[in-house]
């Protein structure tokens, strides 16, 4: 066979495989992109039923429900059909071109939250500082300063416009940030032995925002942990099985465990308002440490970040791991943990 020859059929599988057509293929492709829309059109829901007072799509199956309910419920099966009419208009597309695009998506939304957490931690620790010093009101001003000492007024009017900025600067960023972060926790928690043993100093915000962005680096790095095979697996077969066979059980517990997980933690922790993530996040809550920081309700936040971080990681993973099944090329080594 000539190059001249060869070359369309290297343009069809390429780093794809097998055609981007083959049923198999489009219903996994299917599966992952309803999966993702799915998740996106529960947290729209999420927004529209607690914080704006929607009725929720959960009474359509109730007594006296609204017309309400049902768009709300509507709003999944537009969801499916988008990522149907993606999958279907670009048939082309093979298993790992997708699974890499999910990881990109994925890879923004944990670069948003590591920004989130940097601002977010930085600016709270200043407001508290000049609020135990008695310094707040000289600097902002006595009215602004009793709004600052207000979670509902902190959270709207200060966290909320630097979460937005952190989702601006992660458009034009690309690195994720974990070792500054990891940095920053050494640094914060070098600064309270300092003070304490040096200048007996020691304050509620300095042990929170150490609390803060430690729960931030290990929550936020888990699906990227995931991406990268860094986490440490407890196995005595897996070692040894072929690169199909290890596509089997990754796609077996990608579905059956891990994305499972995720939708539990979601549905539990974002069920109803009083529930463990929407419950701190809608009252704003906030430690009883006097002067501390207020973004405990933030941290509640952390565990929706993380399943839906993970879920996203754990689609494209079922992805690839089908694609390793069907033996296409392209595929990541499995025996290298980039993550140590």
């Amino acid at each position: 066979m000539t190059a001249a020859n060869a070359a369309p059929s290297e343009t069809l599988h390429g780093s794809e495989g097998l055609p981007g057509s083959d049923p198999t293929a489009l219903a996994v492709r299917l599966f992952g992109w309803s999966m993702l829309s799915v998740l996106t059109a529960f947290i729209i829901n999420n927004y529209l039923t607690f914080w704006t007072g929607l009725p929720g799509s959960a009474l359509v199956f109730a007594d006296g429900s609204e017309p309400v309910s049902w768009l709300q419920l509507g709003l999944y099966g537009v969801a499916i059909a988008l990522a149907a009419l993606f999958v279907f208009r670009n048939k082309e597309r093979g298993l790992r071109t997708d699974s890499k695009a999910m990881s990109g998506i994925n890879s923004f939304i944990i670069r948003a939250a590591f920004w989130a957490v940097l601002l977010v931690g930085v600016t709270d620790t200043v407001i508290s500082f000049l609020r135990v010093e008695g310094l707040l009101g000289a600097v902002v001003g006595a009215d602004l300063a009793t709004d600052l000492g207000r979670s509902q007024f902190r959270g709207p009017y200060v966290h909320m416009p630097l979460i937005a900025l952190s989702i601006v600067i992660a458009a034009f960023t690309r690195s994720l940030g974990f070792i500054w972060l990891a940095l920053l926790v050494v640094l914060a928690e070098l600064g309270i032995v300092i003070g304490r043993f040096v200048f007996s100093y020691e304050q509620a915000f300095m042990a929170d925002l150490v609390r803060f962005w430690y729960a931030a680096l290990f929550l936020f790095a888990s699906a990227y942990t995931l991406l990268e095979e860094g986490h440490v697996r407890v196995d005595v077969f897996y070692a040894g099985f072929g690169p199909k066979l290890r596509g089997f059980v990754n796609a077996t517990g990608s579905l059956l465990f891990g994305m499972v997980m995720c939708w539990v933690i979601l549905v539990i922790g974002m069920g109803g308002s009083s529930n463990a993530i929407n419950g701190p996040l809608l009252s704003f809550e906030v430690t009883q440490a006097g002067f501390g920081l207020y973004v405990k309700y933030l941290m509640a936040g952390f565990l929706a970040i993380f399943a839906i971080s993970m879920l996203i990681q754990f689609t494209s993973y079922l992805l690839d791991a089908v694609a390793d099944m069907r033996g296409e090329p392209g595929g990541r080594d499995h025996d290298v943990h980039a993550v140590q």
